[in-house]
């Protein structure tokens, strides 16, 4: 008697452990080294898609817009579409639907025509281009987080969760060494002229590589049969304290993120009295430190439980972030500043290491990716990417002493949150 009339079961997810580590890993990398060339680039892009100049007074109107749209509205909808995607059917399929939408909007970005070609559609092109990569981002976060710890061996989910923050933080790097790269070789004429499209034409490429590893991943959500598709906000409407529960988890971490890996040097700058080349470079070795220490932080957490580490970071961050960064305002050496840096680092390690696995163990299965995304992106929205405006605002009306006030008091809320946290650790992820 043969099994052809069974449901097909979904792949036992740690059959082939490195190659699902690899297709997360990989294609999130690809992702925000996609996100991240365009801040690299941002001053270039400027120049040709909205220039100063520009005779039409949309032009400075979309480019609030697309700045607009991207940070504070496609991330927590792609979060929830997609998240949604990838509960009706599963993972692969949100994994792969996230690459292709970030290599065609880089692909767009990339071949994007100048506003003294085209006129006001310069501008519309790229704001479709930044849209649809927001939209890429925020479901990619939901997407990923879910199908890493789903992948993930028994005692071994905090160790795959860790590969999140490896993966971003490489894309990172890798988006601001080819942006580096590319502006020290390049004359101001071809840097304006052809060379800020380079990182966004190998962006695309690499996504159709990120494609191809994502397609050979095994499933590990099996698509659900039409009538038992959860709705679209099924997540938020029958699981509201889980959902407030991501936000909370969320807030001091994200903004601890923000604050440390991005705000920072130019926090330096403003108030320590740092060259930007010198700024930027203590930042770009404390991120490489970063990204050796999450797989630590996650193998840690599969032993001792998840608590004590988001402990760990939240309150660390409440108590140690004002004398930290008025060590930075004290103008000390550069040394003095990278092991600030690495620092934070140690500290925010113990959130970043482990949440992709501490919202995946809140959900149950079937509403795990929209539930994770769209409160968790929302939030990364409102709080983290918020932090340098905060940052620069604080700065702005003289008050640049209350900025990391403000992070500590998020910190705080989200250690209260951490402490009332049941530890999931050693427990099976829900059905």
């Amino acid at each position: 008697m043969t099994e052809t009339t069974r449901p097909a079961a979904p792949p036992n997810p740690v059959r082939k452990p490195l190659r699902q580590l690899l297709a997360a890993s990989v294609g999130n990398a690809v992702e925000w080294y996609d996100w991240y060339a365009y801040t690299f680039l941002a001053t270039f892009i400027a120049a040709q898609i909205f220039p100063r100049s520009a005779g039409s007074p949309l032009v400075p109107l979309l480019s609030t817009f697309a700045v607009f749209a991207v940070g504070f509205f496609m991330r927590p909808v792609g979060g929830l579409l997609l998240g949604a995607v990838a509960d009706r059917h599963g993972r692969r399929t949100a994994l792969t639907v996230t690459i292709l939408l970030m290599g065609g909007s880089s692909l767009l970005v990339g071949l994007t025509p100048t506003y003294a070609s085209v006129g006001v559609l310069a501008p519309v092109v790229l704001v479709v281009a930044r849209l649809l990569q927001g939209l890429s981002v925020g479901g990619e976060f939901a997407a990923s987080t879910t199908f890493l710890v789903e992948s993930a061996g028994p005692g071994r989910r905090g160790l795959f969760s860790s590969f999140q923050y490896v993966s971003t933080t490489a894309g990172q790097l890798a988006a601001s060494g080819i942006a580096a790269l590319l502006v020290s070789n390049l004359s101001d004429g071809q840097m304006n002229g052809w060379g800020w499209r380079v990182p966004f034409l190998l962006g695309a490429v690499l996504s159709l590589v990120g494609f191809w590893i994502r397609r050979g991943a095994h499933e590990t959500h099996a698509p659900v049969e039409r009538t038992e598709r959860p709705g679209l906000f099924d997540a938020l409407r029958k699981y509201p304290r889980q959902s407030l529960l991501i936000c909370g988890i969320t807030a001091g971490g994200t903004i601890s993120y923000y604050t440390w890996t991005s705000y920072l040097p130019t926090y330096a700058e403003l108030n320590g009295g740092f060259d930007k080349s010198d700024a930027l470079l203590a930042g770009t070795i404390s991120l490489a430190f970063f990204a050796v220490l999450q797989p630590l932080g996650g193998l840690l957490s599969d032993r001792i439980g998840r608590r004590p580490l988001l402990l760990f970071s939240g309150l660390g961050f409440a108590l140690l972030i004002v004398p930290l960064l008025r060590v930075v305002d004290g103008g000390v050496s550069f040394g003095t500043l990278v092991l600030v840096s690495c620092a934070g680092m140690v500290l925010l390690t113990g959130f970043t290491s482990i949440s992709a696995a501490v919202n995946a163990e809140i959900f149950p299965a079937k509403v795990r990716a929209s539930g994770i995304g769209f409160p968790y992106s929302l939030t990364v929205a409102l709080f983290g990417g918020t932090a340098p405006y905060m940052g620069t605002m604080f700065k702005d009306i003289g008050r640049p002493g209350l900025f990391p006030w403000y992070v500590a008091a998020l910190c705080l809320v989200s250690s209260a949150v951490f402490f009332r946290l049941p530890e999931n650790a050693h427990k099976d992820l829900q059905k």
